[in-house]
């Protein structure tokens, strides 16, 4: 994908910024869906939020924690796999 620039502008009270079309189809995001920003080591990751049915005694917050923590740790993950 191509490296894209978009202005911040005012929303109402808030700031916002507009995606460019081939960054909503790749995500798959289109209007009304929610989508969760994370912040890692300086960096901006956005995802589309799962509209799941979580089995009972799970909640979305520890299936966010248990994301996060895969994403930090992937590529050790990786690397056991290959020993």
């Amino acid at each position: 994908m191509r490296e894209v620039e978009r202005k911040v502008t005012r929303i109402g009270n808030s700031l916002g910024v507009t995606f460019p079309q081939e960054v909503l189809e790749h995500l798959g995001i289109g209007q009304g869906d929610e989508v969760r920003f994370e912040i890692v080591k300086g960096q901006v990751t956005i995802k589309k939020k799962a509209n799941l049915k979580l089995p009972k005694g799970i909640d979305e917050e520890f299936l966010e924690q248990m994301d996060d923590m895969i994403n930090e740790y992937d590529q050790t993950f990786k690397n056991l796999v290959d020993r």
